[in-house]
């Protein structure tokens, strides 16, 4: 099983994490994105989209990082991580849509600012981002993870970028659920950490 990242995109370690928790034989293959590696073409015949992470799994090529949570915990058979249950399923889906959606143009575009250099309005994306920290601090109010009463991949979705929001100046002090979630998952057996860059509030 291969795996295709960049160790400082929140994407690929969302993948990452979870090929860790699950404790699975992988080997890591970094692309060079500085270099334009993930648009050459022999990158873009894993995926099109010219986007990190992907899964070589034996010849299943499984590209973007919900697909591949999805991918690694059905193949598995983990449905401690990924429930049969439809409630349970859904509660799940509707918060890789929210990693995909108001992370991803929250504290993943602001950082994408800070240390990519992004053109986005940093202004306009912070504020998104305390916008759905106020979200995520009042839903894990009074609850460990996203969905019932143990991790999920909806959990690890989420992770990677809110911990490291404030790379993008994204402030994470006033907000005690979102914290203690997020050393709830740097707890959990197999924990991989996404590495630290020294932009936004974490510069020196």
């Amino acid at each position: 099983m291969k795996l295709y990242h960049h160790p400082l995109s929140g994407h690929a370690h969302r993948a990452r994490l979870f090929v860790s928790l699950l404790g699975l034989p992988h080997e890591l293959v970094e692309v060079d994105l500085k270099a334009g590696a993930h648009k050459k073409p022999e990158f873009l015949t894993l995926n099109p989209f010219g986007q990190v992470p992907v899964l070589d799994d034996d010849g299943v090529v499984v590209p973007d990082s919900n697909a591949i949570l999805v991918y690694l915990a059905k193949k598995a058979g983990r449905t401690d991580w990924l429930p049969e249950d439809a409630q349970a399923a859904a509660a799940v889906q509707r918060w890789l849509s929210v990693a995909a959606g108001e992370v991803a143009y929250g504290p993943a575009a602001a950082r994408l600012v800070t240390v990519f250099g992004a053109g986005f309005d940093h202004e306009e994306v912070v504020a998104r981002a305390h916008a759905l920290l106020t979200k995520l601090d009042d839903h894990l109010s009074g609850r460990d993870w996203l969905v019932g009463g143990q991790p999920t991949i909806a959990d690890v979705a989420i992770y990677s970028y809110v911990a490291r929001a404030p790379e993008g100046n994204v402030d994470l002090s006033g907000y005690p659920a979102v914290n203690a979630f997020l050393r709830r998952v740097e707890a959990l057996p197999g924990f991989v950490p996404f590495v630290r860059t020294p932009a936004g509030l974490t510069a020196a």
